[in-house]
């Protein structure tokens, strides 16, 4: 029986609740996590004597990137792992599992962000040109991974050290060991928190034959590795500093990250599942915003 909310049109109020919706769903807010590493790389490729003037029309550009890049990777994710979701109870109850976005919603949005992203990569020049499907494929490729490697929580570092890759590339710096430096440290930052959240599905990834290294070493065996790759990314976010001749300040924002990081691990502490979610979204959100932080701050005082 048709009724008169299938005939009439969608209201403005409609249209809103929607776009709430799918901002939801791609945890829009959660761009706090790799947009200060791309900032920040676009800060130190300030210094580099090959970088292209910084216009707004290039900032407007490299950012529509960003937030179309990750909502395509992210929407792709929630379609890609619906049947999974609906089977966790940890997952359940998002968007895609509880019908509030239908999964040809969900498909949609990430296709059609994701072409926006490949156009918009195309006004940066002849590499970020290039480089997008690449880019792309390592992005949606991602929400894949866990059905055949417990290394997908470095492929999740790989994919979000690619923003500040990305940002160093469209700023128009030439390759560099610094740029490398802050890469790996994104990723084994990204790695070392991933592996962290992951404890709590050790048990439903284990029971579903999905991969992750606290399915695959358990929960003592994945805090290790955990610390050792937070370990890695202090080392790494030093090399950074050194190879692209930083200054205090700069020095001063990765020792607040290393602050953090061994902060989030006393908070989860040995099973200490119920901490978490705060580990998660509060201090990782603090490392990545007190780098770019720092960073500038770094940048302006030396330039002054």
């Amino acid at each position: 029986m048709t009724t008169r909310a299938d005939i009439e049109p969608s209201t403005p109020r409609d249209l809103v609740a929607r776009i709430r919706a799918y901002g939801s769903m791609v945890a829009f807010a959660h761009t706090v996590f790799a947009l200060p590493f791309a900032a920040s790389a676009v800060v130190l490729a300030q210094r580099d004597p090959n970088r292209v003037p910084l216009t707004l029309g290039r900032v407007a550009a490299m950012l529509v990137c960003m937030v179309a890049a990750r909502t395509s990777a992210m929407a792709f994710n929630r379609w890609a792992d619906r049947d999974i979701d609906a089977l966790n109870p940890r997952t359940r109850t998002r968007h895609v599992p509880t019908g509030a976005v239908k999964p040809g919603e969900a498909l949609a949005l990430a296709l059609g962000s994701g072409a926006a992203f490949l156009l918009c990569a195309c006004t940066l020049g002849f590499w970020p040109a290039v480089l997008s499907p690449a880019v792309l494929a390592i992005l949606l490729g991602y929400s894949l991974a866990k059905r055949f490697t417990w290394g997908a929580h470095a492929w999740l570092g790989v994919a979000l050290a690619l923003a500040p890759g990305g940002a160093w590339i469209a700023a128009g710096a030439a390759p560099s060991a610094g740029i490398v430096a802050l890469m790996i440290g994104v990723v084994t930052w990204l790695l070392g928190f991933d592996v962290l959240y992951s404890l709590q599905d050790e048990r439903f990834d284990r029971e579903h034959g999905l991969r992750s290294i606290p399915a695959r070493f358990g929960t003592t065996g994945a805090l290790v590795i955990s610390a050792a790759a937070h370990v890695a990314t202090v080392a790494a976010f030093v090399t950074c500093a050194i190879v692209l001749h930083r200054g205090p300040f700069f020095f001063g924002g990765v020792a607040i990250c290393a602050a953090i990081l061994a902060y989030e691990h006393l908070l989860v502490g040995k099973g200490n599942l119920a901490k978490i979610d705060k580990a998660f979204f509060d201090a990782n959100a603090w490392v990545s915003v007190a780098f770019f932080a720092c960073t500038l701050i770094d940048g302006l005082t030396r330039s002054a």
